[in-house]
């Protein structure tokens, strides 16, 4: 009886190594990664990620700062490469906007993980999940920061190196927030626009939290209805702004046509008079990667606090965490 069972459990162990076998040979085989994005949809993958394709400057950045460049990504500004980035971005194919990724040239670069913006992309999951596993991400909250570079590290083989930049940024939160403490709370706003009433941003925001936690009052205040998905921002005239009257006003430098700083109540404007309006540049709308918002952190908060914190060099920030281009 003995005999016949270990005969039988040969055969069975032959015939599950040949049905592996077959399936890898077929292409089919147990894939090391199976994670879940922000959809709640699974994303399989059979090997650490090589060829990262982002659908937003977040899984440039964070590829860049785990030693891997995209092979292709999406702009805020065409022809601008963002500074941040250190020039790491200029060989990957340009898709165009976030909003509407060129899908021809996304399956040209043949990558192996496409990484969205899932308010922009989840309509179009059937047609980018034809070209490689796609992973959506809500990118809204400091929360979907940390969870979403955790998740990125996963896809590429380097969970514990994704969990050190977490904990580094919020060493050095800890750190410059203590810096900060005692002194004056200046009021600000961050707006992003190009029309009459341009967005500002709620506490929630990735980046209201971070000059939020460097010692600030956003004049925009929290979000009213934070179980409304996407709702980190809303449009704000400048009558509004005149009432709010803050110390300090960020403005994202991009906008063809920024016709509310033509508005004659513009100049009214506390911080206008007092000249503590300061445009930023591309990692204050893509604040969710690690090297964005290590440098959102160190510029907001010498705007802030310019007799405690020295203004931020970007280059030499980003070289920290991107000593040369993977």
């Amino acid at each position: 009886m003995k005999t016949m069972y270990r005969k039988a459990l040969r055969r069975g162990r032959a015939w599950a190594l040949a049905a592996a076998g077959l399936l890898t040979l077929a292409g089919v085989q147990a894939a090391p990664h199976k994670l879940t994005d922000d959809r709640g949809k699974p994303v399989l993958l059979r090997d650490d990620a090589k060829r990262v394709a982002a659908i937003s400057y977040f899984a440039a950045d964070t590829a860049l700062a785990l030693g891997l460049r995209p092979v292709a990504s999406t702009f805020l500004v065409k022809g601008r490469e963002p500074e941040y980035l250190l020039g790491c971005t200029a060989s990957a194919a340009k898709l165009g906007q976030r909003a509407a990724p060129n899908l021809e040239l996304l399956a040209q670069s043949r990558p192996d993980l496409v990484v969205a913006i899932r308010r922009y992309t989840e309509a179009n999951a059937a047609k980018l999940e034809q070209v490689a596993p796609y992973m959506a991400l809500n990118l809204e909250n400091y929360a979907d920061s940390d969870r979403s570079i955790r998740l990125l590290g996963e896809a590429l083989g380097k969970p514990a190196a994704a969990q050190r930049l977490n904990d580094d940024f919020r060493g050095a939160s800890r750190e410059l927030a203590a810096r900060a403490a005692g002194r004056q709370r200046p009021s600000y706003l961050f707006l992003w626009g190009s029309g009459d009433a341009p967005w500002a941003f709620y506490n929630e925001h990735m980046t209201s939290a971070i000059v939020n936690g460097v010692g600030a009052v956003n004049a925009a205040g929290a979000n009213p209805t934070p179980a409304v998905a996407d709702n980190t921002a809303f449009e704000m005239s400048v009558e509004a702004m005149l009432a709010a009257d803050p110390d300090l006003i960020f403005v994202y430098d991009y906008g063809p046509n920024r016709r509310f700083e033509r508005n004659p109540l513009w100049a009214r404007l506390k911080a206008v008079k007092n000249r503590r309006v300061v445009y930023v540049k591309d990692h204050w709308i893509e604040s969710h990667g690690p090297v964005a918002r290590q440098v959102v952190l160190r510029e907001a908060a010498h705007a802030l606090h310019p007799a405690v914190f020295a203004p931020a060099d970007v280059r030499a920030i980003a070289t920290t965490m991107i000593p040369r281009c993977p």
